[in-house]
């Protein structure tokens, strides 16, 4: 039994980055597909599908992106609020990361958006996680 699967997905994700893998297998859920898909449009990652598996498991397969020297899009992902400690803030608070450079991602009412999203719509929410 796993209690945070957004971690576990980040974690998946990173580790297949420092390995220079081409795909990155994910347990299923909700929530994961609406930060892959955060992800897909910030252009961190080149692309995702949801796999149907044994027992009515869903998996999720993401196709990582390296640049021309072959190191990861993605500097650094980090999680922000944790199952013990969630970390809450409202539009102004989340309105920029890294000058520009970095992504928020956020779980509002309107669904899991990126931070600048957020700050046009006038929403805050649950910081799920950081991307640089």
């Amino acid at each position: 039994m796993m209690n945070d699967i957004i971690a576990d997905a980040l974690t998946r994700i990173r580790n297949a980055a420092m390995r220079k893998l081409e795909v990155a297998t994910l347990l299923h859920s909700n929530t994961v597909v609406g930060v892959l898909n955060v992800l897909l449009q910030k252009e961190y990652i080149a692309g995702f599908k949801v796999i149907d598996g044994q027992n009515n498991k869903k998996t999720i397969q993401v196709e990582l992106k390296y640049d021309d020297n072959e190191k990861s899009v993605i500097n650094e992902i980090t999680r922000v609020s944790k199952p013990g400690r969630r970390v809450y803030k409202n539009a102004s608070e989340i309105k920029n990361f890294k000058n520009g450079y970095g992504t928020i991602i956020v779980s509002t009412n309107r669904g899991v958006i990126a931070n600048d999203e957020a700050y046009a719509a006038n929403v805050g929410g649950e910081v799920l996680c950081t991307v640089w």
